[in-house]
């Protein structure tokens, strides 16, 4: 008997540890169909809302407008990692930046930005990916390409770490905003929690 097909606009809350593509593969056997995808990646250690279309709908992805996408951070100082977030190896120490400092320098990493992606990113370089370059220990040159960071909203600081609401367009890495905060106040970062609230 052949499945009937669905179609469908689903809102995913994706645990950690498992990739956008990993989630649309379940989905792909749970409806037994192959016509699922979806409306932007996210990293497999985010958690938070990924947008699937089944089945029709997924012809509608094409015409979803790139609306600003709202993540909550947490950002930890200290300690620069290779891929920028917590996955990563730790490459660097630093002192502890002043927390007022920290607040100081949010306005420079606000509205429209010249940001280099992550090495650990799917960013092609010379027909390659660069995180598959960044595997085999090499460090890919990445141009710096535009974002748009429309808000910050500070959640919580401690001496360590801040939290924080981020506004920002399709495209920007929020990995990237960690690692560029951490250097703009004379210090290291990386990103240690990701949650997407709004797609």
């Amino acid at each position: 008997m052949r499945a009937t097909s669905i179609d469908a606009l689903l809102l995913v809350d994706k645990p950690a540890g498992i990739s956008s593509h990993d989630v649309v593969a379940l989905v792909r056997r749970a409806l037994g169909t192959r016509k699922v995808g979806h409306g932007g990646t996210l990293d497999p250690f985010a958690t938070g809302l990924l947008v699937l279309m089944t089945g029709r709908g997924t012809r509608l992805l094409q015409f979803v407008p790139a609306e600003p996408k709202i993540y909550d951070a947490t950002i930890r100082f200290g300690t620069a990692t290779d891929s920028d977030d917590a996955t990563g190896a730790p490459i660097e120490h630093a002192e502890l930046p002043d927390p007022a400092a920290v607040l100081a320098a949010i306005p420079a990493l606000t509205g429209s930005l010249q940001q280099v992606p992550p090495a650990y990113s799917a960013k092609h370089v010379d027909g390659e990916r660069a995180y598959a370059m960044a595997r085999r220990g090499e460090r890919p040159e990445l141009p710096a390409v535009a974002v748009q960071v429309d808000a910050w909203q500070v959640l919580e600081q401690g001496a360590d770490f801040l939290r924080a609401r981020i506004h920002c367009g399709t495209g920007t890495y929020i990995r990237a905003l960690a690692r560029d905060l951490g250097r703009a106040v004379g210090s290291v970062a990386h990103l240690e929690q990701l949650r997407r609230v709004r797609e």
